[in-house]
C-alpha cells in the first residue's frame, strides 16, 4: 500500500475521531445519540424485512425448480 492511501486513511480516520469526540460532548449528544438508535433500529427493521422477503422468494424458486426438473 502506498503511503499515501495510507496517509490518507489516516487523516481521515482523524478527521471522523475528532468529529465524533466534538458532536459527543455537544450539548446535542442525547439528541444526536437518540437519532443514531432510531437509524440504527429502522435498518434493523429493513433488514428482517428484506431477509423474511428473500427467504421467501428463495422457497418460491426453490418450489418452480422442483416442479420444472419433475
Amino acid at each position: 500500500m502506498s503511503n499515501a492511501k495510507v496517509m490518507t486513511g489516516f487523516l481521515l480516520g482523524a478527521a471522523a475521531g475528532v468529529a465524533a469526540g466534538y458532536f459527543l460532548n455537544s450539548d446535542k449528544k442525547d439528541e444526536i445519540l437518540d437519532q443514531v438508535r432510531d437509524k440504527a433500529q429502522q435498518l434493523k427493521s429493513k433488514t428482517s424485512e428484506l431477509k423474511g422477503r428473500v427467504k421467501e422468494k428463495m422457497s418460491h424458486a426453490e418450489d418452480q425448480l422442483e416442479k420444472a426438473t419433475r
